[in-house]
């Protein structure tokens, strides 16, 4: 049985409630294709497409904009620490994060579970 899941499936009213919890900003106004271009320092450890080179890296692709954009906020202004996160992240501008999220959450996959 394979699901696919993409950033932008959940239901409206779920949207709409993380939302209201967690009111994203940055998110909102990013450009896929620019954070696509700006993605490509990303790939070494995540992927173009989100799944992650490394086995101690997360995979990012089709994951929610919400945490996208909280997690590299949190990297860049040193609330959440990695020694490679810690340095890209302080590189990043508002509207790099927006792309990057924009690109990212953008993202569809597929999940086969085991019978």
């Amino acid at each position: 049985m394979a699901v696919t899941f993409s950033a932008h499936g959940l239901g409206a009213p779920l949207m709409l409630a993380v939302a209201t919890l967690w009111p994203v900003t940055a998110g909102a106004a990013g450009d896929a294709q620019a954070g696509r271009e700006k993605a490509r320092s990303c790939a070494a450890c995540h992927g173009i497409d989100g799944a992650a080179k490394l086995p101690h890296v997360p995979n990012i692709g089709g994951e929610s904009p919400i945490y996208l954009e909280k997690q590299l906020k949190a990297f860049r202004s040193g609330a959440r620490k990695d020694p490679n996160m810690d340095i890209v992240a302080q590189g990043l501008s508002d509207e790099d994060i927006a792309d990057l999220v924009a690109w990212y959450a953008s993202i569809e996959f597929t999940v086969t579970l085991p019978e």
